[in-house]
């Protein structure tokens, strides 16, 4: 349940995270149901990749995917954290205990992540502070989490500029991993638009050090309820 999206259902990223950690790799998982949160799900290897499934219901499919999507220029540290001052979501969340973005989740708790719109690039963007409970035996955050930190950011690339009427939740993230930040690295988020397609809305979203190193990348696909 710590890392629900939706109050009864799994954040998406983190999900999506699930199987592609065991993947291992670039890779696209697509959900085609909400994951239930706090049961047992049986992982299934096939030749294309991995299913999750609840019993006989198939939540989630996974397979080995470039993701080649070019990412923008890193804002600086500073230009993110002014970003996330106009969160959007800050006091209206339809889902405000959302693991990743959520006001309602405390630092040690969510993510924290909080992107506002950086107007003059038509991005938004957040800091991101890695706690001691991301992290794997290495110290490094561990590969669902990363994730989790490339899924709602992709959104708020396009929410933070557009109005969307309704609800929406993410169908499918595609990402690679290049490099896990360690416990308490500052990192910056960053979410862009890519197009809209009838109830698709394609994002892209990118996580950088500190410095400026691209960390990781993803492209989301997010349909409207």
């Amino acid at each position: 349940a710590r890392f629900c999206g939706p109050p009864q259902s799994g954040n998406g990223g983190y999900s999506c995270g699930v199987l592609g950690a065991r993947l291992g790799g670039p890779a696209e998982v697509t959900l085609r149901r909400p994951p239930p949160l706090d049961r047992p799900m049986r992982l299934e290897r096939d030749a294309r990749g991995l299913r999750m499934l609840d019993g006989e219901h198939l939540v989630a499919e996974a397979v080995p995917t470039p993701v080649t999507l070019e990412a923008p220029l890193p804002p600086t540290l500073a230009e993110a954290t002014d970003a996330s001052t106009r969160y959007p979501w800050r006091t209206d969340h339809p889902y405000p205990t959302c693991f990743v973005c959520g006001p309602r989740r405390a630092p040690g708790d969510g993510l924290c992540i909080f992107p506002g719109a950086l107007p003059e690039r038509r991005i938004a963007c957040a800091p991101f502070v890695p706690d001691a409970t991301l992290a794997d035996e290495s110290g490094r955050v561990r590969e669902e989490i990363m994730w989790a930190a490339l899924d709602c950011p992709s959104w708020f690339g396009f929410g933070c500029f557009e109005r969307v009427e309704g609800l929406l939740l993410l169908g499918r993230l595609a990402a690679r991993i290049d490099a896990r930040p360690r416990v308490g690295e500052p990192c910056v988020s960053v979410g862009w638009a890519l197009d809209r397609e009838g109830r698709k809305i394609r994002c892209g979203s990118a996580l950088f050090s500190e410095q400026g190193e691209l960390l990781a990348i993803a492209h989301a696909t997010w349909i409207t309820l």
